[in-house]
């Protein structure tokens, strides 16, 4: 039997202490937040008749999550990243600042201070010998296709295995992780190896919660990017392998079509060979439009913990 108890006056009452509304000190909006947070908790107790049982099933949870280091893989997992995304779109529109290569989730797995190269570096150490060559290259313009020179285009991916560097410890330092300075034409090129897509830890909380949805938790092949220039709108996408089994099924929710991009094998390119490589080798080939802005916060990447961002220079 469902009993009702979030209109009495004695849960409205508690619900203002917790939030401290009867404290001068605090602070104000944190104070609004959480009330609204535990309101919202305490409702979804009442309204799917929790148990005691369960309750705290689920703050183990929450303990075991954050012992696992799993909170940033959870986030995207519920679809919070992509979220964030679709809100940033709308206020873009608002503001008449849509238009541009589209955004799409950061991901946790960045780190701060990538070596920077003049528009082109080899993002392998060239330890895997049995992986797919491949040659990113792509122009960064503005949306009146005038090339954006000296823009900064930061990739990371993951290896053949699915691992990233920094997180793997037996990968080399910044190992496919590279910053990379356009040139006059807004061309920017890196030799890299073909990523794996890979999944949660299957043993992992996050795993454990998609399992009882009925989920996988499974990303598809892609590469991550940022690219910035003062006086531009700071861009922060991935691009997606055609061809991965979880293109369109992401657990992740990063998948947009435009982003999707078909790898071209050829038996030589120009620019690899310019840089030592003259055998076959895959293109992947993503062209970047950026949206112009006067204003200098949209600059820069938004604020979260990265991996070294305070170290980097």
């Amino acid at each position: 039997m469902t009993v009702k108890t979030m209109q009495t006056a004695e849960v409205k009452e508690l619900l203002e202490k917790v939030a401290g509304f009867d404290k001068s000190e605090g602070n104000e909006r944190v104070k609004k937040i959480v009330h609204r947070v535990m309101h919202d908790i305490f409702q979804i107790v009442e309204d799917f008749d929790v148990t005691p049982e369960e309750f705290w099933s689920a703050v183990y949870y929450v303990g075991e999550l954050g012992a696992n280091n799993e909170t940033a893989l959870l986030a995207p997992g519920l679809g919070m990243d992509r979220y964030l995304d679709i809100r940033q779109d709308a206020i873009d529109e608002a503001a008449g600042l849509a238009g541009g290569t589209p955004r799409t989730i950061e991901g946790p797995l960045y780190v701060a201070g990538a070596p920077l190269s003049e528009g082109f570096a080899r993002m392998d150490d060239g330890s895997d010998t049995e992986a797919e060559v491949i040659l990113i290259k792509g122009q960064v313009t503005d949306e009146q296709g005038v090339p954006v020179a000296n823009a900064i285009v930061d990739i990371w991916q993951a290896d053949a295995k699915g691992a990233y560097s920094f997180f793997d410890q037996s990968q080399s330092e910044y190992h496919l992780r590279r910053r990379i300075k356009t040139d006059a034409e807004g061309r920017y090129a890196a030799q890299s190896i073909m990523p794996c897509g890979y999944g949660c830890p299957p043993d992992g909380s996050t795993q454990k919660l998609l399992t009882q949805l009925g989920r996988h938790g499974q990303r598809p092949a892609h590469i991550h990017y940022f690219v910035a220039k003062p006086g531009f709108k700071h861009l922060t996408t991935q691009v997606n392998i055609a061809g991965d089994e979880y293109t369109f099924d992401d657990f992740a929710f990063a998948t947009r079509e435009e982003l999707v991009l078909e790898p071209k094998p050829v038996e030589r390119s120009d620019i690899a060979a310019r840089h030592g490589w003259e055998g076959p080798i895959t293109e992947v080939e993503f062209n970047v439009v950026l949206v112009a802005t006067d204003k200098a916060e949209l600059h820069e990447r938004h604020a979260r913990r990265r991996a070294l961002e305070e170290n980097a220079a």
